[in-house]
């Protein structure tokens, strides 16, 4: 019987340099030859997804942490902030004074000290995620496609993600858009870095179960793999969820089943042992 793969991204099919395994590549080129579907399901909208990865041969995706569904190039689902409330969230970011960028299909847009502010934040990311030379790392490194100086009163966002000085920064955000999604996204064991403003009612599973309406399978049919505590939802949601070895303890703790790290070849490793090739 064919199975439907979801495979987080950042910490689940690359490592936290962007790197791939081989391993990983050739584990999902071989489940496909199998018979089975792969899809990435990640925070990225599909500006972030580069060409590695389509290089791979994927089904299609869920982008922007699911507001977005495609299979094989055919657009399933996009949901988006509305030109209203994107307009004032980057006023409300301006007048706070926190640098952010916009996350849409058609690019990422950097706000105007978002690289300077942000080289600083990106490489706390970096070292929480266990990089040990992390004094090459900027903004244009760890975001190759930014757009700088570009018009920021858009109509085609997924989300807006912010730094955060502090907490506080997120607290404020949450009770100035309470009917939109207000989270949190970091470095070691996820503290808060960013704060991110998208969407309501939007989750990984909710996506993945619109997908599953189209393509007319089963939940029973399902695989998800992540590593974070966005990733929970839908390994919950999904028949076996399985947690990579780098994962936080909650995730671990929801997961099926817990597979090696990244770079140990966690995803070979977890296709093989469910005989996916």
């Amino acid at each position: 019987m064919s199975k439907i793969i979801f495979l987080d991204v950042d910490g689940t099919l690359c490592n936290y340099e962007g790197s791939i395994p081989k391993t990983a590549i050739q584990a999902i080129q071989q489940a496909r030859k199998n018979g089975h579907r792969v899809y990435i399901c990640t925070g990225r909208s599909k500006a972030e997804v580069y060409s590695e990865i389509w290089a791979i041969g994927i089904d299609g995706m869920i982008g922007g942490n699911g507001s977005y569904v495609e299979d094989n190039n055919q657009i399933i689902m996009h949901q988006q902030l509305s030109a209203t409330d994107s307009r004032k969230i980057v006023d409300w970011l301006h007048a706070h004074k926190l640098e952010f960028f916009l996350e849409s299909n058609n690019g990422l847009f950097a706000s105007a000290n978002f690289e300077k502010r942000g080289k600083i934040t990106m490489q706390q990311y970096a070292k929480g995620k266990g990089f040990a030379d992390v004094n090459n790392i900027t903004v244009r490194t760890s975001f190759p496609e930014m757009i700088f100086g570009a018009e920021l009163y858009r109509t085609d966002l997924n989300k807006i993600s912010f730094i955060l000085n502090d907490y506080q920064d997120f607290l404020a955000a949450k009770a100035a858009f309470p009917s939109l999604k207000v989270g949190t996204w970091g470095g070691k064991n996820e503290d808060p870095l960013f704060g991110d403003i998208g969407v309501p009612n939007i989750s990984k599973a909710h996506a993945i179960d619109v997908l599953l309406n189209h393509l007319h399978a089963s939940k029973s049919a399902t695989f998800a793999f992540g590593d974070a505590k966005i990733d929970i939802p839908m390994l919950n949601y999904c028949h076996i969820g399985v947690a990579m070895g780098n994962s936080g303890p909650e995730c671990k703790q929801a997961a099926d089943y817990i597979t090696t790290s990244v770079d140990e070849d966690g995803i070979a490793r977890a296709f093989s042992h469910f005989k996916l090739i």
